[in-house]
């Protein structure tokens, strides 16, 4: 799309200027049109995609030939080298089974759906030493090297804090964090890690949005310095976040 083209033009743009950027992508709207394709119809159980085989299988197949692939050519056509990392070739996350807490203190198993436990962050670093833009997609192995299905924005919130990087900046379809859900106006441009636990706990901050937050919880507490929250929508959103004082987002310090 053109809006992605956009946003790697920008990364791309980044690259040249001496930044290393990592990319870790998702796919969930592609993969539930997929899944439309194939005459499954997608299960949600607090959130999470419930994740069986044969949606394994269509879930990766997206991710690494409908999104990462293509993401890997436009960065080449825009002078970049950059590398996909996925389950089907060199995997750079690793994943233990994700159970959900229920009531009473009961698991809920919502499939081969994992949490990120560890990340190649060696094969990470010597690639952007290399000059080369890792590429992750958003299927992780497990200790037997079976797949399991992760949430792109946790993921990257672990790829931040194994690397140290010096930002996180998490690429989504609103316009930052809102005090007041309805109300657009009341974005923030920045906020520090107690006000966003304060929001949490105030349930201002729920949904979506909360694996977002926690993304940056997680970077910031392995000593990324700064996180944000932009919204792809809008053109040139990475460069103007960056490179401008107010920026476009929301951008989350620690305390």
């Amino acid at each position: 799309t053109s809006l992605q083209k956009n946003l790697l033009t920008d990364i791309a743009f980044m690259a040249t200027v001496g930044m290393r950027p990592i990319i870790v992508h998702g796919g969930g709207k592609a993969i539930t049109r997929a899944m439309n394709e194939a005459g499954l119809e997608p299960v949600w159980v607090q959130g999470r995609r419930y994740t069986d085989e044969r949606t394994l299988t269509i879930a990766e197949h997206t991710l690494v030939h409908k999104i990462n692939t293509p993401i890997c050519e436009t960065l080449t056509e825009l002078g970049c080298e950059p590398m996909g990392l996925h389950s089907l070739g060199s995997c750079a996350l690793f994943a233990e089974t994700l159970r959900l807490a229920g009531e009473n203190g009961r698991k809920i198993d919502v499939g081969l759906v994992g949490q990120v436990t560890n990340v190649n962050g060696q094969l990470l670093k010597k690639l952007c030493a290399d000059g080369t833009i890792p590429v992750i997609a958003s299927v992780a192995k497990d200790k037997t090297g079976g797949k399991l299905n992760v949430i792109a924005d946790s993921a990257a919130g672990k790829v931040a804090a194994e690397v140290v990087a010096e930002k996180l900046v998490v690429v989504s379809d609103t316009h930052g964090i809102r005090t007041d859900i309805e109300d657009p106006e009341s974005w923030v441009s920045s906020l520090n890690e107690e006000q966003i636990k304060e929001m949490i706990d105030a349930g201002i901050i729920t949904d979506a949005m909360f694996p977002k937050v926690e993304a940056c919880i997680t970077a910031l507490d392995a000593g990324v310095s700064k996180a944000h929250i932009i919204d792809g929508r809008i053109p040139h959103s990475l460069l103007l976040e960056i490179y401008t004082n107010k920026g476009i987002g929301t951008q989350i310090v620690k305390n």
